[in-house]
């Protein structure tokens, strides 16, 4: 864990300023998936494509994530910020749902590009109910 950790603090460090909005927003959602109780991290960098980051909660054995927070290396870098879409709800229908999108499974994805107090809030709920959902894990909801 300790090596995820620096990868993604090297990773941040090196964003470009221009595009501090997202960064800001990519480390608010990374430390709010860390105070999640047992969640596990995972860091998975394409350059060029995407920089993917990871939470597992420590029950799930089936799926090796509850939610993913891709960083789209595109110019400026936007966040997308996935769920398997069974383990969350949209009530605001703010998601896309991208079938087969997550890791060969439906997926529920919200697009971040810029700050939204409001988006980052509602994503937060979103993740805590995929972190409740996971804890319970089955293979299909």
């Amino acid at each position: 864990m300790e090596r995820i950790q620096e990868e993604i603090e090297l990773f941040v460090a090196q964003w470009p300023i221009a595009q501090d909005a997202s960064r800001r927003i990519f480390v608010e959602l990374k430390n709010f998936l860390q105070m999640q109780a047992g969640t596990t991290l995972d860091f998975t960098s394409r350059p060029g494509v995407t920089y993917s980051l990871r939470a597992r909660h420590p029950s799930q054995l089936h799926r090796p994530l509850f939610v993913m927070v891709d960083v789209i290396d595109d110019e400026p870098r936007w966040l997308s910020v996935c769920f398997y879409g069974q383990m969350v709800t949209d009530p605001e229908d703010r998601g896309d749902c991208v079938p087969g999108g997550l890791l060969g499974e439906d997926g529920l994805c919200f697009d971040v590009e810029g700050e939204s107090v409001e988006l980052l809030a509602y994503l937060k709920k979103r993740i805590i109910e995929a972190y409740e959902a996971a804890s319970v894990d089955t293979l299909h909801g």
